[in-house]
């Protein structure tokens, strides 16, 4: 969980009305991750049943798509719980001396 990117892949399978999404898409979506970082969170994301894979045979090549499961579903409740928490408290960055932001690693 505590690996860079590990969260905003998470986040970004959590938002809008399009649950699931392609490799290129996350990648595209995210900017700056690169594809072997964001294969390798993929995989490790998978093995620990928070995310699937799934892939469609009838396209070539064959279409990956990834979406949140149950589990993963649940442990967004927990990374929105944790910024609500350190909006609240308004901790902020040794560096950039901004709360809990955009510009921050979560």
């Amino acid at each position: 969980m505590g690996k860079r990117w590990t969260i905003h892949i998470l986040l970004e399978l959590h938002k809008g009305d399009k649950k699931e999404k392609g490799f290129n898409e996350l990648k595209r979506k995210l900017g700056g991750v690169t594809p072997r970082i964001l294969s390798a969170r993929l995989v490790e994301l998978e093995s620990e049943g928070l995310i699937i894979k799934q892939t469609d045979h009838s396209k070539v090549p064959g279409r990956s798509e990834y979406f949140l499961t149950e589990s993963g579903e649940d442990f967004i409740q927990v990374i929105q719980g944790i910024k609500k928490w350190g909006t609240k408290w308004k901790f902020k960055n040794s560096e950039c001396d901004r709360s809990v932001c955009k510009y921050c690693d979560l």
